[in-house]
């Protein structure tokens, strides 16, 4: 049979997507023979789509997909972004769009590898990381032994917090800067001493200063807990820490404990030791980047690890974690260019005049180059070096700027270019803001987040209730006042006007606390201490401001990449206004 006489044909039974209308009946869908043409990064997509399941790449509803060829080699891919067709892509693993980005116009994608490729586990590396600063702390920094007793809670912290160095408190606050949660140490601040510490000043803070420190990524939580640790332990102990180290102190010196276990590697060694135990597996990471350079795209990756720690994280997510000699590089095919060394964020710097090194990848010997074009090499050099430069496409680099990377990809506008990172500031700020780079951050707590937003809806709409019926409460109340105040009524009708805004009151510090206690419960089923990623109250918090302003696409995980067509358009919702809502909703 012709292949334009083939269909596939889909059968959608009755089921119910959060994100989807919910359908009335199963239907059925015929598509031309041409859709069967797939890549083989698509194929295994595929595979694992139906190896998956509800807990695999996508958890997605099991519908039944029929194809007329008996072929699997030819069949086609099957986005979760069609909704008719194909699985249904879980809320917790949606690509989320803050403003229009057609893949079509994207030449090359770009990766950062910690905490974007690799994502590491709290419970073991987190809590490694603590460890040895506390270790550094008490062996280095001269601290009392008693911290080398002290654990880590790997579910305490979270990002977006705001360290106050000078007075050792950790904040959250809203988009607008306001703070709206704060905690000394682990001792929760009261809404008055929040209030006349931050809210009494005739400039508002910034909190941007040399006195504040942002906790934008998530090795940075272990910092924050130790810190709190620290300024609980100075109050309760105040012999014990020599009345000289204040709290900026305390974190000058948490600061300097983590880079003397990135200076010495004792970290990094023990992840390569068992990275298994220290990262998660994701095994969508290579069809995702099969799917890419099948689409004929670049793709890269910027870390700022160095070769040898690159090379072990990245064996390990592709699948060769066990690599001979003639394996260990074979991560290799999956990218067009790895510059490892690349001290982001100054590498997205257009002033940056860093020098740009090839890496040797067997010996890890740092070649020079010119601008990433060969150099001579001057005096011996391994003859295994020579002849990999004859026979080996050069691709592995160290340090250099992004000027470099354009030069080596032939990029002729910065729009061409998504890079997916973690570091709001070191991977998205500064390659959205100074190169124009299109963006998407991975946050892996949004998972988690969305579900629950989904779950808690009703509890959601039962808070707005009371808020819109306090609001109706108390201009009931100006109304019965300024009747009392202008209208001058007689002594009857002002009794029963004053007996009226007496049961007012009543009922409006009843939906006050009311909605004080609902509020409180939703708060404490996202998070106990810190409440919503994304929320803080009603408004947006100031986390959830930089994402929107600095990421154009944002999800839980840069795998998610493979449940969508590499040239799907992603558009955002309308944006609106708050005088548009009322208008709208009713």
């Amino acid at each position: 049979m012709q292949n334009l006489n083939r269909f596939v044909s889909f059968s959608l039974p009755n089921t119910f997507s959060p994100l989807l209308p919910h359908p009335s009946a199963s239907r059925i869908f015929s598509f031309p023979a041409p859709f069967h043409s797939a890549s083989a990064g698509a194929k295994q997509l595929l595979a694992q789509f139906s190896m998956d399941g509800i807990q695999g790449i996508g958890a997605h509803n099991k519908s039944s997909v029929d194809f007329a060829s008996s072929d699997s080699a030819k069949r086609p891919p099957v986005w979760s972004s069609s909704p008719n067709f194909g699985p249904k892509t879980d809320i917790g693993k949606q690509i989320f769009c803050n403003r229009p980005l057609n893949m079509k116009n994207i030449v090359a994608v770009g990766f950062d590898m910690d905490y974007t490729l690799a994502q590491y586990i709290p419970e073991t590396f987190e809590s490694l990381a603590y460890q040895r600063t506390v270790e550094k702390l008490v062996y280095d920094l001269d601290y009392p032994s008693e911290l080398l007793t002290w654990s880590f809670d790997s579910s305490y912290m979270v990002r977006g917090l705001v360290l106050d160095k000078k007075r050792g408190n950790i904040l959250k606050m809203d988009r607008h800067k306001y703070v709206k949660v704060a905690y000394h140490g682990f001792k929760e601040l009261s809404k008055e001493d929040k209030v006349e510490t931050y809210g009494n000043t005739l400039v508002h803070d910034s909190f941007d200063g040399p006195d504040y420190a942002l906790i934008d990524t998530l090795f940075s939580l272990a910092e924050a807990y130790l810190f709190a640790q620290l300024v609980d332990f100075k109050d309760r102990n105040p012999g014990n820490i020599p009345e000289h180290v204040d709290y900026a102190r305390l974190n000058k010196d948490v600061r300097d404990a983590v880079d003397l276990c990135h200076r010495d590697g004792t970290l990094k060694q023990k992840v390569a030791l068992d990275p298994r135990r220290y990262i998660n597996e994701d095994t969508s990471i290579v069809p995702m980047l099969k799917m890419l350079r099948d689409s004929g795209r670049a793709t890269f990756l910027v870390t700022n690890s160095l070769w040898d720690y690159t090379n072990v994280v990245m064996n390990f997510l592709c699948g060769s974690s066990r690599a001979n000699e003639s394996t260990q590089f074979d991560w290799l095919k999956y990218f067009d260019i790895v510059i490892t060394g690349s001290a982001k964020p100054s590498f997205f710097l257009e002033e940056n005049r860093a020098n740009l090194f090839e890496v040797d990848p067997e010996s890890g010997m740092l070649l020079n180059t010119d601008n990433g074009s060969p150099m001579a090499q001057v005096g011996s050099i391994s003859p295994k070096v020579l002849k990999k430069e004859k026979d080996c496409t050069r691709k592995v680099f160290q340090g250099g700027s992004v000027g470099h990377l354009h030069n080596l990809l032939s990029i002729e506008s910065s729009s061409q270019v998504l890079y997916v990172g973690d570091h709001i500031y070191g991977d998205i700020l500064r390659s959205k803001k100074v190169l124009g780079w299109r963006t998407m951050l991975v946050v892996p707590e949004l998972e988690k987040e969305v579900k629950l937003l989904w779950e808690l809806r009703d509890a959601r709409k039962g808070l707005q209730h009371l808020r819109s019926k306090r609001d109706h409460i108390e201009d009931e109340m100006h109304y019965l006042n300024e009747s009392l105040r202008l209208k001058n009524p007689d002594e009857d009708t002002k009794q029963k006007l004053n007996l009226k805004l007496d049961k007012l009151k009543l009922e409006r510090e009843r939906v006050r606390l009311s909605h004080r206690e609902a509020q409180r419960k939703l708060h404490q089923k996202f998070h106990e201490p810190w409440g919503q990623l994304m929320k803080t109250g009603y408004q947006n918090s100031r986390f959830a401001h930089q994402v929107e302003r600095f990421a154009c696409l944002y999800t839980s995980h840069v795998s998610n990449l493979a449940l969508f067509s590499s040239d799907k358009y992603y558009r955002p919702s309308e944006d609106f206004m708050q005088h548009e809502f009322s208008i709208l909703e009713s």
